[in-house]
This record gives C-alpha cells, structure tokens and sequence, in this order.
C-alpha cells in the first residue's frame, strides 16, 4: 500500500470523509426541540387561522350582514394583492401601520417603566403603597375616553399625548400584577436573604424582582393588545392618522374593504405581539430558572 493510499485509509477511519454509507446523521438535541417547537407552532398557528376564518364567515352569513358592508376574507385578500388599487392600498396600510405600531409601542415600554417604577416604590414603602394604590384604582375606574380631551389639552395633539394616553392603558395591568407579584415572594427566601446581612434593596434586586418574572409577563401578554386598543383611541380623538383614524375614514367613505383590512391587520398585530412576548418570556425565565404562571 502507497502513502497517499494509507493516509486515505486513516482519514476514513477517522470519519473525515463524512458518515459512514447507511448511518444517517444524528440531529443533536436541541435541534430536535428546536424542529418540535417549530412544527407545533405552525401546526396552532394555521389551526387557529382556519378557525377564525370559519368564524369570520360564519358570523357574516348566520348574521345576514349585507354584502356592502360586511367583507370576507376573498374581499380582504382582493383589496390587498388583485384589485385595481392593490398596490397603493398596501403602500398606505404599511405607512398607517408604522404610525399605530409605533404609538403602541411608545406606550406600552413607557406604561411597564412607569408601572415597574411604582411597584417597586409601593413595595420599599408601605406608606406609599396605602397612599398611592388607592388613588391609581380610582383613576382606573375613569374612562379614558373621558380624559383623553383633557389629556389632548394640556400635551397637545403629539407624540407625547399619544404615549400618555396608550401608556395610561398598559400602566393599570402592569402595576397591580407587579406589586401582588412583589408582595408574594416566599417569606422563606426573603427571611433568608436577610439572615445573610442583604438589605432591603438587594433583596428586592435579587430575590423578589425574579420571582415576580412570570407575572411581569403575564402582564405584559395583557397589556400588549390593549396598547394597540390606546393607540386606536389616541388616534381616533387626538392625532388624525394611523389605522384608528382611517378605519373611521373608510367607515365615511363607505369603503368597507378598507375597514375590515384594517381590523384584520390589528388583529393580526395583537396576535403577533402576544406571541412575541410569550418567545421572550420563555428565554427570560429559562435564563433565570423561573417558571410561568
């Protein structure tokens, strides 16, 4: 046997030419839990589309809603991707959808902030908690479709009124969830915490705020669609654009093609953001070794 004959023995004993012919190549496990979440995914994912198209039409024929006004989905699809003005219609949504989406979003980080931020307050100081909590309930029984003019008065018809108006939305769930959360950490750990000379600081830093993980997402699985809901409303009564303001525009112009695509795409950016929270969350408490509620 030559050298170059015996040096391609070794490499193919070695495995360097690949899997031996009729092994198959063994898939490491988490690609395996990676493929199964995938497919499960998709697999719910056109369960629960089939599902509220079923629903769709069958509330339109059970409530013999008039072809004028009430579109289906062939309607929505045609007004988006064949109908004469497809490719204009699309160019709008994309840029009403950019201001609503960008509203619900400035409103929802600053609702959680403001919302982690008086948690927090009301669990160092139980004064605060009595002081506060019971005037923020109060404010929760308030409309906002009340107080958004009085909102619109005092920050004008701009970015700020709109975050205002969506944050006060997601501020409500949020706060109530984070301080029950912060106030149920198991006595054991925090007696434990303190028993090894922490303060009350670091013990909220290290024990109370993980174990509160879970709620904080539940929270935020709540929040997210209703700071949609807020940025409908702000743009309804406040700033004139955005899909809120257009939905009410095809509604006047009696395109109800326009309408109901416009109620699908919000439905479909609650859907998207609940299940964007839902992948985070798993991350975050996996990282911290918590589970969800």
């Amino acid at each position: 046997m030559g050298k170059t004959d015996l040096m391609t023995a070794v490499a193919q004993s070695n495995g360097s030419y690949g899997p031996s012919p009729g092994l198959s190549p063994v898939v490491p496990p988490i690609l395996q839990r990676a493929a199964r979440r995938t497919g499960w995914a998709l697999l719910t994912g056109a369960i629960t589309l089939a599902v509220v198209i079923g629903a769709w039409i069958l509330f339109l024929k059970a409530f013999h809603v008039s072809p004028f006004v009430g579109k289906g989905p062939v309607d929505v699809w045609r007004y988006l991707t064949s109908g004469p003005d497809a490719s204009s219609n699309r160019s709008e949504l994309l840029q009403e959808s950019g201001f609503t989406l960008r509203d619900a979003f400035l409103g929802l980080a600053g609702g959680t902030v403001a919302a982690i931020g008086c948690a927090i307050a009301f669990n160092l100081s139980r004064a605060a908690s009595s002081t506060f909590m019971p005037l923020a309930m109060v404010l929760r029984s308030v409309p906002l479709v009340a107080m958004t003019p009085l909102i619109v008065a005092i920050f004008g018809r701009n970015l700020e009124a709109i975050t205002v108006i969506t944050g006060i939305v997601t501020f409500f769930p949020t706060l109530v969830y984070v301080t029950l959360a912060l106030r149920s950490t198991p006595r054991e750990s925090v007696d434990l915490s303190r028993a090894y000379g922490a303060s009350r600081a670091k013990t909220l830093w290290k024990i109370q705020i993980p174990s509160a993980l879970p709620s904080l997402f539940a929270s935020l699985r709540i929040a997210a669609p209703l700071s949609l809901v807020g940025a409908l409303l702000a743009e309804w009564l406040a700033t004139g654009q955005g899909l809120g303001w257009n939905m009410i525009e095809s509604a006047d112009l009696s395109d109800y093609s326009g309408l109901w695509t416009r109620v699908v795409l919000i439905t479909a950016y609650s859907a998207i953001l609940y299940k964007v929270i839902g992948a985070v969350e798993g991350h975050v408490l996996k990282r911290f070794g918590t589970t969800s509620e």
